[in-house]
């Protein structure tokens, strides 16, 4: 554009030359009409002529200067032309390749060349230019329909999809859609002989993901509900299905160069990744199946906490995580729960979160917490096709004796992480992430307690563990998966103050709930069967889980274990959109 205006004003110069040179011809011929005499006239005359044949040949040799810019312009307006074509012809391209499906299940990584779950801020231009590197910012296609909405200078992506979903068990574990995995009936129990059969919109899924780049800095805002939270309503199955909505993650993350902070309600940082310590959904671990559970032995939790991430360079991360504190004697979601001494008993629900008992009065954060519970990890991608990392974690228990407030007692655990995910062959995965702590349980979601409580009102932490191992497929449009999970929760018990009562965990006498072992091995599908990048996906999955548990103790002539075998079937229709590439 610079050129062609300088162009224009060689040509405006040129042509008033020419203008003056014109008139002065024009005067000069009126000269030579004029009348004249003698050599006076003469002389005049050779001037006159003189003058004019400079003048002629000064005009022709600004004509052809004139022919010449003419064309060089014509050759300069073409070259932009082509240009210009050639840039929107990218610009289409770019955003047909944007316009991917957006979707809250987890999926085996793109290639390396995709973009990246929490992009780093680009280097600054070479050139003299002022470019902003947010997209955000850029002037809207008018040829293109861009898969996100844009708020000022930021991008707007609603993320989610909604699910109609059929499960079937053969024993009435009485769980909903998600499956309890250490509380499945025995067979000398009356819903041991029932089985049950349910439709749920439940697992459906609703949210919206913010992204901009702002002073050099990347920023996510991702907000998640599903429709799993406990409803106050009875006619639930009678005359209105009315499922609340539950919040499920709610942070924002910021990147700038090697530096990363996220705050906020997340996936743990000791949920296992499959790309960095990346938070977003699709980068984290947590099976392919249908049940909301997830895996039998998989650590995770979803609570607020605080993480700081360093990225010594793309291929490794170092993280540490402050988050949300609990100190957990079961009876969550089917997990085994501990006996109190007999003098203690009053310290499940007041200082130690002993399940659902704890928040029937509305004292969900009654049980205290000395400090946050500490989380550091290092994660390994040397390429898309592989991902190691190690995590370790730490925790701090701590109770006072209701009959003698000087004594306090104090207990201080931790656990040990250990995964890895890798493309062996394309496009087929081998997943396998272990876990063992001492104190730890409640990451095994729930099934394991964090701690007993001796008969002196001393703390005595729990050992236990779980492990996820299996394989991932894609085979054109078809996702297979299949693993093996698995929790031991070690035995640990204590005489009462009498001296003469057992209490604890895993005691000779001990509930048939107290499980040593729980082991699942499940399989299934999930089939595209047709997506679009403006109108969203269709999916048809389905899943078969076995689950077996064994308790501790076993009373004479009762069962020594007890499995059942569910069947799920769903089908998903998911949302269009994604992010464009910062």
């Amino acid at each position: 554009m610079n050129l062609t205006k300088t162009s224009g004003r060689r040509t405006t110069a040129l042509l008033a030359s020419l203008l003056a040179g014109v008139s002065l011809l024009g005067a000069a011929d009126d000269v030579n009409t004029a009348p004249v005499s003698g050599a006076t006239g003469a002389a005049a005359a050779q001037s006159t002529s003189d003058e004019i044949a400079r003048l002629r040949a000064a005009l022709a040799a600004q004509q052809k200067q004139l022919e010449t810019l003419q064309h060089s312009i014509e050759q300069q307006q073409k070259l932009l032309e082509k240009s210009m074509d050639a840039a929107a012809s990218a610009s289409q391209t770019a955003t047909r390749k944007l316009g991917t499906v957006a979707s809250l299940t987890p999926v085996l990584p793109a290639p390396a060349s995709a973009m990246p779950a929490i992009p780093a801020v680009p280097a600054a231009q070479k050139s003299g230019a002022r470019e902003s590197s947010n997209p955000c910012e850029a002037g809207p296609d008018e040829n293109a329909v861009p898969p996100y909405l844009r708020l000022g200078s930021v991008c707007i992506v609603p993320v989610g999809f909604m699910d109609a979903t059929m499960v079937w068990r053969d024993k009435n574990a009485a769980s909903g859609i998600g499956t309890n995995f250490g509380s499945v009936p025995f067979n000398n129990a009356v819903n041991g002989n029932l089985s049950e059969f349910r439709f749920s919109p439940q697992n459906s899924r609703l949210g919206v993901r913010l992204d901009g780049d702002w002073k050099g800095a990347h920023f996510i805002g991702y907000n998640e509900f599903d429709f799993l939270g406990t409803s106050g309503g009875t006619n639930l199955t009678v005359t209105n299905g009315a499922f609340v909505p539950r919040l499920r993650l709610f942070w924002v993350d910021v990147r700038k160069g090697k530096l990363e902070f996220l705050a906020g309600q997340s996936w743990s940082m000791l949920t296992p990744n499959r790309k960095g310590i990346s938070p977003l959904p699709g980068d984290i671990f947590y099976s392919q199946v249908i049940d909301v559970n997830y895996m039998a032995g998989l650590t995770w939790t979803r609570q607020p906490g605080v993480r700081f991430l360093y990225h010594p360079s793309e291929k490794l991360t170092f993280g540490l995580s402050l988050e949300n504190p609990d100190q957990y004697i079961g009876g969550s979601a089917g997990g085994s729960g501990i006996t109190l001494p007999s003098g203690f008993t009053g310290l499940a629900g007041s200082q130690l979160d002993n399940g659902p008992n704890i928040g029937t009065a509305n004292t969900v954060l009654a049980a205290p917490t000395v400090a946050p519970d500490v989380i550091a990890k290092v994660a390994f991608d040397p390429s898309s096709r592989l991902h190691v990392e190690v995590a370790g974690l730490e925790r701090t228990f701590k109770t006072v004796n209701p009959a003698s407030l000087s004594q306090h007692y104090t207990a201080t655990g931790g656990g040990l992480q250990f995964g890895i995910n890798a493309e062996v062959v394309k496009n087929i995965r081998l997943i396998s992430t272990n876990f063992w702590s001492d104190g730890g349980g409640r990451y095994l979601f729930g099934q394991a307690p964090d701690l007993i409580v001796r008969g002196d009102g001393r703390l005595s932490l729990i050992h236990s563990g779980g492990t996820v191992d299996g394989v991932e497929a894609t085979i054109k449009n078809t996702m297979l998966y299949a693993y093996y999970g698995g929790i031991y929760v070690q035995r640990n018990a204590a005489y009462d103050s009498t001296g003469k009562t057992l209490a604890g965990y895993g005691y000779t006498g001990a509930p048939n709930n107290q499980n040593r072992a729980i082991n699942e091995l499940t399989f299934g599908f999930n089939q595209t069967m047709w997506k679009n990048p403006r109108y969203g996906a269709l999916n048809f999955m389905g899943q078969y889980e076995w689950m077996q548990r064994n308790p501790w103790y076993v009373a004479l002539g009762a069962p020594k274990a007890t499995h059942d075998n569910t069947i799920y079937i769903n089908l998903r229709y998911t949302l269009p959109g994604s992010m464009p590439n910062f």
